[in-house]
């Protein structure tokens, strides 16, 4: 019996433990990734944004940036503002549950009701219409936001895309550990800091190989605040729901109209391109799909110029994306950043990992 007992107080001793070590340690990340943004009370939730208002010469029109999981709004910021700065309004913001903004009582539903917040976060703004640019799992709730949401919507070039069915639907094992009642809570409260931060360089050295990871990028993008509890929850809630979701989803795709661009990377580790973006392009009529070899998963890091001629397509310039991706495939043929660790997705099985 006193075997039992000092068992139970090693475990009782271990998981507070660990509780402390994520709650220290969520403390750390949000010290190093404080908001950089405003914040408005959408529908119940508190949204963290950075609005970018339209300059007196722009010649876009306004755009708005959905970024995928286990992110936040730096991760399109950094790399697509600088480049667009002067040219268009433009809105970042954190999803609903992701970086710094709240979940919300009705965002755990379905991208759908994502799509909701985003539009009601545009008419806090005045932001009437826009092109949506929508990266990985961005790319199925710019999917419901064109479908759901046509008067708003100008344009949409999706990057990367998560928003098909996929053979199996299976998702990373943590992710449905992590929607479980009481276990799910207890595992993201206790272990998904600590075994997230020792595993995290490896995982983003896959979401972007063959391509490098740019210097500095985990902390520049603050992707750490995904291993807080509460965000970690949200963004399984999210992924683990993807699949579902886009079961009932997908066959209304052809209902969009908006003119629409999808690049892909014949190299993406994380979501099935095959998938996912061809039936983009089946299913949405006049859709353009620019197939870029040698580019992983980060069409918005790796391919930034690309991304920017794709929204000026969709906005009714005269570009050539098939010119620019060649440009592209020459300054990264030479890629192979973790070749050896990260497998390239083969049919039948497709994973959906973070970001």
């Amino acid at each position: 019996m006193n075997l039992i007992y000092a068992v139970l107080a090693f475990l009782v001793a271990l998981i507070l433990t660990l509780v402390g070590v994520t709650r220290v340690g969520s403390w750390l990340v949000e010290r190093r990734g404080s908001p950089v943004g405003a914040f408005a009370d959408i529908d119940g939730a508190r949204i963290h944004y950075v609005h970018i208002p339209a300059p007196t010469n722009a010649d876009l029109p306004p755009i708005v940036f959905i970024h995928g999981a286990s992110a936040n709004l730096k991760d399109q910021m950094l790399p697509l503002r600088p480049l667009l700065e002067g040219r268009a309004e433009m809105l970042f913001f954190d999803r609903p549950g992701a970086g710094w903004s709240g979940r919300g009582p009705g965002n755990n539903e379905n991208p759908s009701a994502q799509a909701n917040t985003i539009a009601a976060l545009m008419d806090h703004l005045g932001i009437k219409k826009a092109i949506i640019v929508g990266h990985s799992f961005g790319g199925v709730v710019t999917a419901a936001f064109a479908r759901e949401h046509a008067d708003k919507t100008l344009g949409l070039v999706f990057l990367a895309p998560a928003t098909h069915p996929w053979p199996g639907g299976a998702t990373s094992w943590y992710y449905d550990v992590t929607t479980l009642p009481v276990i799910g809570r207890l595992f993201s409260e206790t272990l998904t800091y600590p075994a997230g931060s020792l595993q995290m360089a490896d995982a983003t050295t896959c979401v972007f190989s063959p391509n490098k990871v740019p210097d500095n990028y985990l902390a520049s993008a603050s992707i750490p605040l995904v291993l807080r509890p509460s965000a970690f929850r949200a963004n399984a809630t999210d992924v683990a729901g993807l699949y579902r979701y886009a079961l009932g989803a997908a066959p209304h795709y052809k209902e969009i109209t908006a003119p629409t661009v999808v690049i892909s990377g014949d190299r993406d580790k994380v979501v099935y391109a095959h998938i996912h973006s061809v039936g983009l392009v089946r299913d949405i009529a006049g859709a353009e799909l620019v197939w870029v070899h040698n580019l992983g998963h980060k069409p918005d890091w790796i391919a930034s110029d690309l991304v920017v001629g794709a929204i000026e397509k969709v906005a009714g310039k005269d570009i050539d994306l098939e010119a620019m991706a060649r440009t592209v495939e020459t300054r990264i043929s030479g890629d192979a950043y973790g070749v050896g660790k990260c497998a390239d997705i083969k049919e039948p099985e497709a994973e959906l990992a973070p970001t």
